[in-house]
């Protein structure tokens, strides 16, 4: 646990360290931000996109029950920090930013804030938690009504998070954008 917290903390210096915004600009924090398209966007406690940070917990316990064995997977917290720590340094980054805006239908995505990528951290842990507590096939369930709700609501999830960074397609970013495929 001190290593999982002591990881975070690391992780929020580097993020003042990179010039990140503390709080959303607009100078407040909200528990629940839900306008996809607003520069509001990922700056506070709760977006759409909090629900894939819940998964991307899923999936890093899955992986620690899968790769490791006895004693080792007392680390298996702290790596799941490492590595969502890291992405949220990495989806702060110059090369990120502009790949969002390129590539998916994030046109003024300017990044995290501070407390909006610590809060990410934090919903991981919630969902690395959840999946310590509940059966694999709750989780999955579960997962998978997050990837559907957040797909039908705002046209976006996890899944097509990943894809469009990878490997846009144009037919879905047009479909994002609002526009029905015919």
């Amino acid at each position: 646990m001190y290593a999982a917290l002591a990881l975070a903390a690391g992780f929020a210096i580097t993020l003042v360290l990179m010039d990140r915004p503390p709080i959303c600009t607009c100078g407040t924090i909200k528990l629940w931000h839900g306008a996809v398209h607003s520069s509001e966007n990922s700056q506070h406690l709760a977006d759409w996109y909090t629900f894939s940070h819940i998964i991307h917990g899923f999936l890093f316990y899955a992986a620690a029950h899968f790769w490791l064995k006895g004693d080792t997977r007392r680390w298996a917290f702290p790596a799941a920090i490492l590595v969502e720590g890291a992405w949220e340094v990495l989806e702060n980054s110059p090369i990120i930013i502009n790949r969002y805006r390129e590539a998916t239908i994030a046109l003024g995505y300017s990044g995290d804030s501070i407390v909006n990528s610590m809060a990410d951290i934090g919903w991981m842990s919630f969902g690395f938690w959840l999946a310590t507590r509940l059966p694999a096939r709750v989780i999955i369930g579960i997962a998978i009504a997050f990837e559907l709700m957040t797909l039908l609501l705002i046209r976006d999830n996890l899944t097509l998070n990943v894809l469009m960074l990878v490997w846009p397609i144009d037919a879905i970013k047009v479909w994002q954008g609002g526009a029905w495929l015919t």
